[in-house]
């Protein structure tokens, strides 16, 4: 019976320091910046015309495209998706200035 106490006693606090080492999920996830493009979403531009598709989504959320031949990191601050489409706030001119 004393064998048997010591050893829940042990597994309870093996238990109790295992959690404390492990960041939860939730808070791991709310770390990580909410990025709205996904690679390979149609990236559409202020007045509708079509840009390209994402070839890839940085670690801050930007869409990085392929614009006349060029790869170009559009700013997560410009990017929101309504409807389905991910739009963003700068005109083709605007984006190519960002070269």
């Amino acid at each position: 019976m004393k064998r048997s106490s010591i050893v829940v006693l042990m597994c309870a606090f093996a238990t109790v320091a295992i959690a404390a080492q492990e960041p939860s999920a939730p808070a791991a996830a709310a770390a990580a910046p909410s990025a709205i493009a996904a690679k390979g979403q149609m990236l559409v531009g202020a007045n509708g015309a079509r840009l390209g598709p994402v070839y890839r989504v940085g670690a801050d959320g930007s869409a990085q495209i392929f614009i006349d031949g060029k790869l170009v990191s559009i700013p997560a601050g410009t990017l929101s998706a309504a409807n389905g489409r991910l739009t963003t706030t700068l005109s083709k001119s605007e984006v190519l200035a960002l070269q």
